[in-house]
């Protein structure tokens, strides 16, 4: 059986709309799909764990890799760089896993310029009431922070034009089923499957 290579696919959201936990969920019940950990140079917090959460690198460390080119998409965040592996993600295509980056529309932008036939998904919230209601429940932000983060989601949301689908996150396991939905339907595409069946159908066709 010939390996068939993985598909990249983009995941964007605004914060709250429920992306990490769909993701999450959509991981442990799919075979062969990764979650790509990114590089940051912030410090680690309290429960996170090296290789888990991000590969946590010096700031001169990163530097040295951006000078290599080592990033598909990177970004600075406040005094802290952010990045995406262009290896990590490259070796596990090749082995024939999907794999799912987690990053804004900027990023976005990046990743398609370097690998054309990725594949993207934009994640809405039902409405900005339930956003904000979602951001408040969390109990995690003051009230400046959420007023700022429902301000990014406007600016994130303007550019779902620029996705391959849309789903909205009302009813947590109804967008979880059009996730899966979509990574299936793209494995069964002639590429990707023409290379798996080729024994199949070197055999039907002999």
């Amino acid at each position: 059986m010939t390996q068939a290579k993985g598909t990249l696919y983009i995941v964007s959201a605004p914060s709250g709309a429920g992306k990490t936990s769909l993701l999450k969920q959509l991981r442990e019940e799919m075979n062969e799909v990764v979650i790509s950990v990114s590089h940051t140079t912030r410090p680690m917090r309290p429960g996170e764990v090296e290789g888990r959460d991000y590969f946590f690198v010096s700031k001169e460390e990163f530097e040295r890799m951006l000078g290599r080119e080592a990033f598909l998409e990177h970004a600075r965040v406040f005094d802290n760089y952010y990045g995406t592996s262009r290896h990590q993600v490259v070796e596990n295509l090749e082995q024939g896993l999907d794999v799912i980056l987690e990053i804004d529309w900027q990023g976005a932008r990046q990743v398609r310029v370097k690998i054309p036939d990725s594949r993207s998904i934009f994640i809405l919230p039902p409405s900005k009431q339930i956003l904000e209601q979602r951001l408040r429940t969390r109990g995690q932000d003051s009230e400046s922070t959420i007023s700022r983060r429902m301000r990014d989601a406007h600016s994130e949301i303007s550019h779902y034009q620029e996705y391959d689908f849309l789903v909205v996150n009302d009813d947590f396991q109804e967008a979880l089923a059009q996730l899966k939905c979509i990574l299936t339907a793209d494995r069964l595409r002639l590429q990707r499957q023409q290379a798996k069946l080729a024994s199949l159908l070197k055999n039907l066709l002999e």
